[in-house]
C-alpha cells in the first residue's frame, strides 16, 4: 500500500481549485480562494456492501 495520499481536487466549501498543503497539520489543506483550512480524513470501510 502506498504511503502517499491523493490531494483533494477542489475546496469542499467554495469549489475552487487553488489548494495548498497546510503546515500546521497532517492532511490539512488551505484554500487560497476562501481562506479556509480543512482536513481530509479516511473514515473507514462499511461492514457490508451497499447495493444501488
Amino acid at each position: 500500500m502506498s504511503e502517499t495520499r491523493s490531494a483533494p481536487l477542489y475546496c469542499p466549501y467554495c469549489g475552487e481549485e487553488d489548494l495548498r498543503p497546510n503546515e500546521d497539520g497532517h492532511g490539512a489543506w488551505e484554500c487560497h480562494a476562501c481562506a479556509r483550512v480543512f482536513t481530509v480524513k479516511f473514515g473507514g470501510l462499511l461492514s457490508r456492501v451497499v447495493s444501488r
